[in-house]
């Protein structure tokens, strides 16, 4: 089954990292990617721009409507996914907690719905 594992964590703290932090960081993700595409559970995976790049897209009245940045101010900010097989929850949720971002901020584990072709 696949499973779409969203990293949240707060941009404001996070950009007040020194450099040693991020590498430390980028390196722990490094090895964690690498993990898991040789286990064979990665699909995709990729980082997000910053939540002042987003845009936010409404229809309404068949009128199209946009807004710069996400759509609710929050706590945590959705900066990256991955896209995941795991024969079940339970094992999403040991992939999940092993993200380096899990220690700072939070994942949410949603299974995919598969649509029959």
């Amino acid at each position: 089954m696949q499973y779409l594992l969203m990293i949240y964590q707060n941009e404001v703290e996070y950009a007040k990292n020194d450099v040693a932090t991020s590498q430390k960081m980028l390196a722990e993700y490094q090895a964690f990617t690498q993990s898991i595409v040789q286990s064979g559970n990665f699909k995709a995976g990729d980082r997000l721009q910053p939540t002042t790049t987003a845009t936010t897209v409404r229809v309404r009245e068949g009128k199209t409507l946009t807004t710069d940045g996400p759509f609710a101010e929050t706590r945590e900010q959705l900066g990256g996914y991955y896209l995941i097989e795991a024969k079940d929850l339970n094992a999403a949720i040991e992939i999940a907690a092993r993200i380096p971002s899990a220690r700072i901020g939070s994942i949410e584990v949603r299974p995919i719905w598969v649509y029959d072709k």
